[in-house]
């Protein structure tokens, strides 16, 4: 099963109008986010990924070319002989295995339209994965893939609780403080961005779209759309407060995703 990753956004709030990274490309610990999620799912035994590239997407490029931890390995080359290219090949490293498409999707195309770009690139599967190139879950994949073809639908979508971005003070009539709560969870629940689509997504996705706002209420709006509630961790680097949070849980050996 393919993994589609839309990696194409600034991170405005993370670093400005003029971000000089792609989002998916800052930093938790010495990889970038985007390496994070793909590990995640790699742990799962996912390892076909598509990005849909955008905004400064050819230093996503370049990562991937020279920088990924999987070629750091040692290398034994073969060079000369009447003009030919080097001869590569590798003599130990990493054991992960990858295939990651590359594809340049536009740098202001919407979410659905990025998406739309890459159906050549899943011609070979009927189902798939969606998600952003900001998120991260201790999500149990394959249960998300199982649930998705038990209940027939379109479209499955994984939805988390968020948290208050203030502690919660209760008090009584006199002033005293009932209780103290740290960022509790608020009420309802929101789009977690880990999706599994089938081909039938297509039906509903039309040129320009975004993906949250055109393309998913169609879906609702015919029954396409189920939810599958996740309780546990779920965090978005969507400010660089979040980026400390997420680098410290890694550094401290303490990250609970993959």
């Amino acid at each position: 099963m393919k993994v589609v990753l839309l990696v194409g956004g600034k991170g405005v709030r993370l670093a400005g109008e003029d971000a000089p990274l792609p989002k998916a490309l800052f930093s938790i610990g010495e990889q970038p986010l985007v390496y994070h999620i793909m590990r995640s799912f790699a742990s799962y035994g996912l390892t076909d990924f598509v990005l849909t590239l955008g905004y400064r997407g050819e230093q996503i490029v370049d990562y991937f070319l020279h920088h990924a931890p999987f070629l750091q390995t040692d290398l034994r080359l073969r060079l000369g002989g009447d003009g030919d290219l080097p001869r590569v090949r590798r003599l130990a490293g990493p054991s992960q295995s990858w295939e990651v498409t590359l594809a340049h999707t536009g740098e202001e195309a919407p979410t659905g339209e990025r998406l739309r770009r890459v159906r050549p690139y899943l011609e070979d599967g009927d189902r798939f994965i969606v998600t952003y190139g900001d998120g991260l879950a201790d999500l149990d994949i394959r249960a998300l893939i199982a649930f998705h073809e038990a209940h027939g639908k379109a479209g499955t979508v994984t939805v988390v609780r968020a948290r208050s971005q203030f502690g919660h003070v209760s008090f009584g009539d006199g002033g005293i403080v009932d209780e103290l709560i740290e960022k509790p969870p608020l009420p309802g629940w929101i789009n977690g961005g880990f999706f599994v689509f089938d081909a039938r997504i297509f039906d509903y996705l039309q040129p320009g779209d975004s993906l949250e706002a055109d393309c998913l209420p169609r879906m609702v709006a015919d029954g396409g759309l189920i939810a599958r509630p996740h309780e546990g961790f779920w965090a978005c680097m969507d400010t660089y407060k979040d980026g400390m949070m997420l680098t410290e849980l890694w550094e401290s050996g303490k990250a609970p995703w993959p």
